[in-house]
């Protein structure tokens, strides 16, 4: 039966932006219907058209019906009624959607008691009893923090929590894990689909993520300039895609079990013959943590980056990966400072950091360069692209007139018209936007670019074609790439080696054929399994081993290896094995080194060692 009916559904924004067109699609219960494509597709004016929720420059025509009752149309007053208790939302961001100065008990209780009537004992018990179904651990302690105490991924379960509090018939869930790493979006949905079982709701799932579509949907409705292009069950769609649109998005996804096609960079033992760029040894990035505002006290200390160890040689990708607090972001940082690190070593290009005059700094400076993530907040919204461009060659002394000339090489080196050269970052596309950053970072012809998380806030077509330019730009110009990322696919398909982080620490670091083929360490294996594959067959088919819970407190940090507490297989070990875990902080050793396997890992118990390969 159908429990949400779309028909003929129109949006329209003043003073004539057409965002949905037409748009028909049903859902019954128990149903999952993902709907994708790519950014500005019109996939979120339909959700909010559905919901209500459309701002007040927005108009809607068609029709929207709930177990056949009408909504478009109706007031906001009659509207609400219907919000949270039949009808319920899972925003994308949910430290923006819930409130910061009620406690999340507060949040919950409020919805049930709002549309419901029930007291206030009966609505707190509800909101206890939700957030352990949703697998937030001390629920009765947990009802009583703010947002802000919660990680993001728990933020995500207390908005599901809400979501599912009244038992709705349809849920309408908005890129619920697009913001999330990669274990924390597998553990989300896996929550998804429990509220689902347990309510039997009908859910319209919103994504540009066609692995996580493939795992958790039924059918899928493809959107393209405001329309569905294509609709049906998703082992068909996925499968023998009907149209352009379709095939491009499932083109553009990079996936992890194949190898890249670039041609594969010298073996191990060729790593040597070429120069390194950027060597890192035993690096540290300790931050003390204050408590109290007159009398401050020493609280504690966050060990972001704990003694890492890497090189990059010349030409070649590193890329750093791990959950989100791991340290990537951190050790990127400290590099790009070219400075004394606060403990271990940096040298870039032969020369130690720590030595370096502010002249021979400014000078490097030239030769190591960055992509920072969201190129929105990184470019100068008042300067236009050409004058952004500029800006780095005038700073080194490049004269106006090489430098304008400069300027259009980057452009067509990065693939920008000429027009764009007039145009400001908000008259630019997410993946346009990128390509000038790119370019900026190309004006002084480095040998070391730092990308943090180039790709992440980019949906999946303009992500691959960012992917391409980079390959492209590494085969003209022989520049080495240390990425931060925690995309593992995109990692898989543009990386030499990776360097797995955790708390801190690199826990598993080699040839990226090697890591992702074999993985050593557990936290490794974790990290690939939840990686969802966009073959719905395969999808369901694999099994996967998921982490639980959330990483240590990081100002109370384990004896022993940090990793056990969410280790799969720390708790399969003997009592004797476990203690070597329990006492003793593993240290990076090879893996294979019969075989000169270029991978080492971090762990007492690394799966290899006694024939348990995956």
């Amino acid at each position: 039966m159908s429990v949400l009916r779309v028909t003929d559904l129109a949006v329209r924004y003043a003073p004539d932006v057409r965002a949905v067109r037409g748009v028909s699609l049903t859902v019954g219960t128990g149903e999952v219907l993902g709907v994708v494509g790519e950014s500005g597709s019109g996939k979120t004016a339909l959700a909010l058209a559905v919901m209500g929720l459309l701002p007040e420059n927005a108009r809607s025509a068609g029709s929207v019906r709930l177990r056949g009752e009408e909504l478009l149309g109706r007031t906001d007053a009659q509207l609400s009624r219907v919000r949270g208790k039949d009808l319920s939302m899972v925003f994308q961001d949910p430290l923006s959607a819930l409130t910061p100065v009620l406690t999340v008990g507060d949040q919950i209780a409020e919805t049930v008691r709002v549309h419901s009537g029930a007291t206030r004992a009966d609505a707190r018990a509800r909101a206890v009893a939700l957030l352990d179904l949703v697998g937030i651990a001390g629920a009765e302690r947990r009802v009583r923090a703010y947002p802000h105490e919660f990680s993001g991924g728990m933020r995500q379960r207390v908005m599901i929590a809400m979501a599912i509090a009244n038992d709705p018939v349809a849920i309408i869930a908005d890129e619920p894990a697009t913001a999330l790493d990669v274990t924390v979006q597998a553990q989300v949905l896996d929550v998804l689909r429990v509220a689902k079982e347990a309510t039997g709701a009908a859910i319209v799932l919103i994504s540009h993520d066609l692995g996580v579509v493939a795992e958790f949907a039924d059918r899928v409705a493809v959107m393209h300039a405001g329309r569905v292009v294509e609709s049906g069950p998703v082992e068909q769609i996925y499968g023998r895609p009907g149209t352009t649109v379709t095939s491009g998005l499932l083109r553009s996804i990079p996936r992890i079990g194949e190898s890249p096609a670039r041609p594969a960079r010298p073996a191990r033992r060729d790593r040597p013959e070429r120069p390194a760029v950027l060597e890192v040894d035993g690096l540290v990035r300790h931050h003390p943590l204050y408590a109290g505002t007159l009398l401050r006290r020493r609280a504690g200390t966050i060990r972001a980056v704990d003694g890492i160890g890497f090189d990059v040689r010349e030409g070649e990708t590193l890329a750093l990966v791990g959950e989100s607090g791991c340290g990537k972001t951190t050790a990127l940082l400290e590099i790009l400072r070219l400075s004394r690190p606060q403990g271990g070593r940096v040298a870039v290009f032969g020369q130690d950091t720590a030595d370096l005059r502010a002249t021979r700094r400014k000078y490097l400076r030239r030769d190591v360069q960055v992509v920072f993530q969201d190129p929105f907040s990184s470019l100068n919204p008042r300067m236009r692209v050409a004058d952004i461009l500029a800006e780095p060659l005038t700073t080194h002394g490049v004269p106006r007139s090489r430098a304008r000339g400069r300027v259009r090489e980057l452009m067509e080196l990065v693939g920008l018209e000429p027009g764009h050269a007039r145009c400001h970052p908000h008259g630019l596309s997410g993946g346009q936007r990128q390509r000038v950053g790119i370019a900026r970072a190309l004006a002084l012809e480095p040998r070391l670019l730092l990308l943090d998380e180039p790709v992440a806030a980019l949906d999946v077509s303009a992500r691959a074609d960012v992917m391409g330019l980079l390959e492209r730009l590494r085969k003209r110009l022989g520049i080495a790439y240390l990425l931060v990322a925690h995309d593992l696919a995109v990692v898989r398909a543009f990386a030499d080696r990776v360097a797995v982080m955790y708390l801190g620490r690199i826990v598993e670091i080699g040839a990226a054929g090697h890591v992702y083929d074999a993985p050593a360490h557990p936290y490794t294996r974790a990290l690939l399994d939840a990686v969802p594959s966009p073959d719905p067959g395969l999808e369901r088919r694999r099994h996967r081993v998921l982490l639980r819970g959330d990483p240590p407190d990081p100002l109370s940090l384990p004896a022993g290896c940090r990793f056990r507490a969410r280790c799969p297989r720390y708790v399969t070990l003997t009592a004797a094995e476990g203690a070597l875990c329990e006492e003793h902080d593993p240290e990076s050793r090879p893996v294979r080194p019969w075989e000169e396997a270029d991978q080492a890992v971090a762990c007492h118990h690394p799966f290899g060692e006694t024939g348990d390969e995956r």
